[in-house]
């Protein structure tokens, strides 16, 4: 199955001070924490929008601004509810393969992407779990939002919770690396230090603060 025929999401939330990366804080300001996000944000997409897809969704909770693409993306807002009923509305906006992230792992590549796109054959899903118990990444080849609905989130048996709902559907489940999220100021170090020329990294300042 050609990696065209996927659908690429993105779920986040508009970095607006006060109301994201709210764990930058005290050591960030709201201001800077809500400019990491941002760059976090903008380099995710920008990984995103260079992938072959059928399809690129921003799941936005907020409103666009000037770190959006001019191209490449429909938006459309979140659901209501938990983080569970938000990433279970995003699937159900879509049909067949469909692979989900985050805007907290701004270090991914298309390489860390590439086997969930490479085929569909012998893979019902694709899950990619987090440092921290969650998870970053998570796909599915006909998506059910049932599978999602219901999962505990931002718990540290989170990613594997999700996981085990995937397999106990009888579905062939594919991992993907695993990867660190941003959520402290030392997540924050250790993710800058890994792509220190991009936005994020600068943003960050090279984790002095960490």
């Amino acid at each position: 199955m050609s990696p065209a025929t996927t659908t690429l999401l993105v779920i986040a939330k508009e970095p607006v001070p006060g109301r994201v990366k709210t764990r930058l804080t005290p050591e960030y300001s709201p201001e800077e924490a809500a400019a990491i996000a941002e760059a976090a944000l903008a380099d995710t997409l920008d990984t995103v929008r260079s992938l072959p897809a059928r399809r690129r969704l921003l799941v936005l909770e907020g409103r666009p601004g000037p770190w959006m693409p001019d191209s490449g993306f429909e938006v459309v807002p979140q659901s209501g509810g938990g983080l569970d009923e938000r990433i279970a509305h995003a699937f159900s906006l879509c049909t067949g393969p469909s692979l989900l992230i985050g805007m907290d792992t701004p270090q991914v590549t298309a390489g860390h992407l590439a086997p969930a796109l490479a085929s569909w054959e012998h893979t019902d899903a694709w899950f990619g779990a987090s440092e921290d118990g969650g998870f970053w990444a998570l796909g599915m080849a006909d998506p059910d939002p049932g599978l999602v609905r219901g999962v505990p989130m931002s718990t540290p048996r989170t990613g594997r919770l999700q996981r085990a709902r995937l397999v106990d559907a009888g579905l062939r489940v594919g991992d993907l690396d695993v990867l660190s999220d941003v959520d402290t100021p030392r997540d924050a170090a250790t993710v800058a230090r890994l792509v220190p020329g991009s936005r994020f990294g600068r943003a960050v300042g090279t984790g002095v603060r960490s």
